[in-house]
């Protein structure tokens, strides 16, 4: 399973004018294929009247599936200058709608590259880039008398518990970075004289910009 991996944290819109023609740039995470052409379904339906809703998407850890279209455009103008913003991005699981309304004056093939390459940024900026980075779910289990001096080193090192338990003794869920689980382990068991207990749940990635959760 890959460590990181570049993407989108949610469903991104914007639009912008450019020589009278209208492009408005949209953006979703996806999972797999079929969600990635409902997405497109959904933008194409609702902009029935549009010049043309062009698209891309890339699927797969080492960005197995790519797929574009130029929706009508000449070819090489727009569907690919889409996919070549996500994959300089380096960016994967995501998918880009970027629809045209044609205001009266043509752009010729450079121009047109230039449109659909600020209509796939504009909309990737709006789903907010963040690094996937894969993380560990574990449950700590500490004496009541260090619950304390624990919250206060999470908090130090900007850990958030998930979920705070109290039986027999305290039960703390967090994710921690994949990376760090082995300095984290070291540091709680010095932090506890070695009374923590770890028990390891499952593993996911979770979003992170500039090394915060959001």
């Amino acid at each position: 399973m890959k460590e990181v991996y570049r993407t989108i944290k949610g469903y991104g819109e914007d639009e912008i004018i450019i020589n009278k023609s209208k492009f408005i740039g949209y953006s979703s995470p996806i999972n797999n294929e079929e969600e990635a052409l409902e997405f497109i379904d959904k933008i194409k339906t609702k902009h029935r009247d549009a010049t043309h809703n062009v698209y891309a998407y890339v699927l797969g850890e080492e960005s197995n599936i790519q797929r574009f279209s130029d929706d009508g455009e000449p070819s090489g103008t727009a569907g690919i200058p889409v996919l070549e913003v996500i994959k300089k991005e380096d960016l994967r699981n995501l998918v880009v709608v970027v629809t045209r309304y044609f205001g009266g004056i043509k752009l010729g093939g450079g121009g047109l590259i230039r449109a659909y390459t600020k209509g796939a940024k504009i909309a990737l900026d709006a789903g907010v880039l963040v690094d996937m980075t894969l993380h560990s779910n574990i449950k700590i289990n500490i004496p009541y008398t260090l619950l304390g001096k624990v919250e206060n080193f999470l908090i130090t090192n900007g850990l958030k518990a998930e979920e705070i338990n109290y039986k027999d003794d305290v039960e703390i869920f967090l994710y921690i970075i994949d990376s760090g689980l082995n300095k984290f382990e070291e540091e709680m068991s010095n932090l506890t004289n070695g009374t923590v207990k770890f028990n390891y749940l499952d593993k996911a990635h979770l979003p992170l910009v500039n090394g915060i959760r959001v």
